[in-house]
């Protein structure tokens, strides 16, 4: 068992729920085009592939995807939506369960690298999608730029979402390299608001490129988003791209 966190069912049974705008066309769209033009003619390997947002709509578009989730209700929502031979799921953590095959791609979206909370799971990750690629195979994650820069002396905490039904904000631990997001979500029109909050483990792109080199992988490309606007210095996120020499 790694480190990270399980999902629980209640939070599994109203995931898609309250993640449906990262579901839409506009934000599905650009990063499907992105993945099924990494994984050509191969296999897709998703990390964490949660619901299936986005591996099962990369299998109907002729991508084979296999996936690994280690919540077991994240896995039985997506088994709703789509039977084991058309997308295989494993139960496991993406540090260390291995599937059968090699993968031209390995993918790991929407910060999910960041639910490892070492240093040490991190590197096994990248260790594990070295083992799964064939020679020339690419590993992409998208990932936030940890909000350091919003920080003022004395402060700890970020907002990154202020809105009618929700407030979320991050807590920062510099030392341990720990960020916890803090999340207060109104379900009802009674005024009522759910709490909760999950802890995260954030890492710099230099710091995953090391990584990389340590799991024998080497950086191809680094974007702003998965249109492929460059990577500036006031880049949110980034979507970076090693690739396994051949």
């Amino acid at each position: 068992m790694t480190s990270s966190e399980l999902w629980t069912r209640a939070t599994a049974d109203r995931y898609d729920a309250e993640e449906h705008e990262m579901s839409s066309g506009a934000v599905l769209g650009p990063t499907l085009d992105f993945l099924t033009e990494l994984a050509g003619d191969g296999r897709a390997l998703e990390f964490a592939i949660g619901t299936g947002r986005v591996g099962i709509p990369l299998r109907e578009r002729g991508v084979p995807v296999v996936g690994i989730e280690l919540s077991e209700h994240m896995a039985a929502v997506l088994r709703r939506k789509i039977d084991e031979d058309t997308l295989p799921v494993t139960i496991g953590d993406m540090a260390t369960t291995t599937v059968p095959g090699k993968f031209t791609l390995v993918y790991l979206v929407y910060n999910t690298i960041t639910n490892l909370l070492t240093q040490d799971e991190q590197v096994e990750c990248f260790r594990n999608a070295a083992r799964h690629l064939t020679p020339g195979g690419r590993f992409v994650i998208e990932l936030g730029v940890p909000a350091l820069r919003f920080l003022p002396p004395g402060q700890v905490a970020v907002p990154f979402d202020v809105s009618e039904r929700h407030l979320g904000f991050d807590t920062f631990d510099l030392v341990e390299q720990i960020l916890v997001s803090h999340h207060l979500t109104r379900d009802g029109d009674d005024g009522r608001y759910r709490r909760s909050s999950s802890r995260h483990r954030y890492a710099w792109p230099a710091e995953l490129d090391l990584m990389a080199r340590i799991a024998e992988l080497e950086l191809e490309l680094r974007v702003a988003d998965w249109d492929r606007a460059p990577f500036t210095q006031d880049s949110a996120k980034h979507i970076s791209v090693w690739r396994k020499p051949a």
